[in-house]
């Protein structure tokens, strides 16, 4: 099919030979599962189960809150040892809510687990339900809840879904390797979000470095004629989102809009593989498929681990470090998180673990910018970074924000081509963090200022209803007295004219 030019990109050395020809290994079962709540965008889920309680294996964990979030599952059958604090997989290593389950070696599903003989029978509401019950999130890395995007035909006009199998991060190859060993199920899952988006037309966008991904997945949808796979051009950012859309259809996102806008939803094979179970067999998402590589690993692998599973009993079944690590990573090298340790636990919109020496780090002392222009060259987005930093530095942000700051992606390629070094990604990263932050205050002072006007306007209701009550109070007790002060002069006026009565009392 015909593709569609974009600007900007780099071509990083992808690295994914370390593990792309590793099959998919199961993980066995850890000693501990630490199961934070806070494994989705939106609200945390609202734990369900208490301590000492025996659970099976997808039984539900934790409960989501309101439209933006989703539920947690058992990842195995064992015991809860806690509802307590633990160190969450982000950068920053703070606690967050997590239940502890000790599992008990037999791995059994909950009783109540049971796929659907016919899924397509469904109802397109009915496959969403499912699909938000299941805990299911977008897989690739953002962790939006799949069911919200599987409703969106209700807000937009949507015609086309879009998976994304391009898998542009280096050293990552979970979704290549799973596109390779379960197509027919991948594709299955794929027809199950076409049939729930109500479209007809159905995208696969492969990069043209995993041509067995996309000869098994050609094979996989020969089956439905509305699927067409195109064959992307290697280069990063091919995996953004708004860019793959842009690639296929030849359309533009609007500027902080969404790919529904222009009526595409875009989803990863991971979250098609994971609707395919969830329909066709009752599974929730309790595992994932996960890319354990880089120089400082012993035996890079793609291994399927259950949620919860600490790092350290991840890159152990890999065979430890085999160098000393300069940096661990969380996801790609160019969009991932630093890890604070390997106690972390594994979670959903994890992809992969890397732990790189220092000879893999694009790294160096940071110079002046010279003016070269080759981050602007890079930009997918058709930014200036260097201008943008130029006012982080100095304190202006919203000099940057007027410059495009809030249109940045994230994605690291003007970083990787600064031949000065600079971490430009850091400070627009950083700027983004500090404007959503103002933002947040803003909103709170607003609210505040809000809820006092009302505070505001209720004391004064009171204090006019008082006001009111005791001038109506006044006016009954004036009104009475001036009843009584009559009554009291027509019975004077009634005792002096009756001459019988003056008389009797004479």
């Amino acid at each position: 099919m015909k593709l569609f030019k974009i600007r900007g990109g780099v071509h990083p050395d992808d690295r994914k030979r370390l593990a792309s020809e590793q099959p998919i290994e199961t993980l066995p079962l850890p000693d501990l599962l630490h199961i934070p709540l806070q494994q989705h965008i939106g609200a945390p889920a609202s734990p369900a189960v208490r301590r000492g309680q025996r659970v099976a294996k997808g039984e539900l964990l934790a409960h989501g809150q309101g439209v933006i979030s989703a539920p947690v599952h058992a990842p195995t059958s064992g015991r809860i040892m806690g509802v307590g604090q633990y160190p969450a997989h982000h950068a920053s290593g703070l606690s967050v809510p997590t239940i502890t389950l000790k599992p008990d070696g037999e791995d059994r599903w909950a009783d109540h687990i049971q796929g659907v003989d016919d899924p397509f029978a469904l109802a397109p509401e009915e496959i969403a339900a499912r699909v938000a019950a299941a805990g299911i999130v977008g897989l690739g890395g953002a962790t939006f809840p799949s069911a919200v995007k599987l409703d969106l035909r209700k807000r937009y006009a949507i015609h086309t879904l879009v998976i994304n199998g391009a898998e542009c991060e280096p050293y990552l190859t979970c979704d290549d390797r799973l596109m390779r060993e379960r197509a027919e199920s991948v594709i299955d899952g794929i027809r199950l979000m076409a049939r729930a988006l109500g479209v007809s037309r159905i995208i696969i966008g492969i990069e043209d470095n995993k041509p067995e991904a996309q000869a098994a997945m050609a094979v996989a949808a020969s089956v439905d004629s509305s699927i067409r796979l195109a064959r992307l051009p290697t280069r990063y950012p091919m995996g953004s989102e708004k860019h793959l859309v842009q690639t296929l259809t030849g359309r533009e996102t609007p500027a902080r809009g969404l790919t529904a806008d222009i009526g595409v939803v875009v989803h990863n094979p991971a979250t098609a593989f994971a609707v395919h179970e969830a329909l066709r067999l009752g599974h929730p998402l309790v595992a994932r498929v996960v890319t354990v590589s880089g120089g400082a690993i012993a035996r890079p692998a793609n291994v399927r681990v259950p949620l919860g599973t600490r790092i350290q009993d991840l890159i152990a079944h890999c065979g430890g470090f085999k160098d000393e690590p300069a940096r661990l990573i969380s996801g790609g090298p160019m969009m991932g998180q630093p890890l604070p340790s390997t106690r972390v636990p594994m979670v959903k919109g994890s992809n992969g673990v890397l732990a790189l020496t220092a000879a893999e780090i694009n790294g160096g002392t940071p110079r002046p910018c010279i003016r070269c222009a080759g981050c602007v060259q890079a930009c997918p987005c058709g930014l200036v970074p260097l201008e943008m930093v130029a006012h982080i530095r100095a304190g202006d942000l919203e000099g940057a924000v007027k410059r495009g700051l809030m249109d940045c992606i994230g994605c690291g390629s003007c970083a990787y081509v600064c031949p000065g070094h600079i971490p430009l990604v850091q400070y627009l990263n950083h700027a983004k963090g500090e404007m959503a932050a103002r933002g947040r205050a803003k909103q709170k002072q607003t609210e505040t200022k809000r809820l006092a006007e009302q505070r505001t306007a209720r004391m004064e209701a009171i204090k006019r209803a008082k006001r009111e009550q005791m001038e109506q109070r006044k006016r009954e007790m004036a009104a009475r007295k001036k009843a009584e002060a009559e009554a009291a002069a027509q019975a004077t006026t009634a005792t002096t004219t009756d001459p019988v009565a003056a008389e009797t009392e004479a």
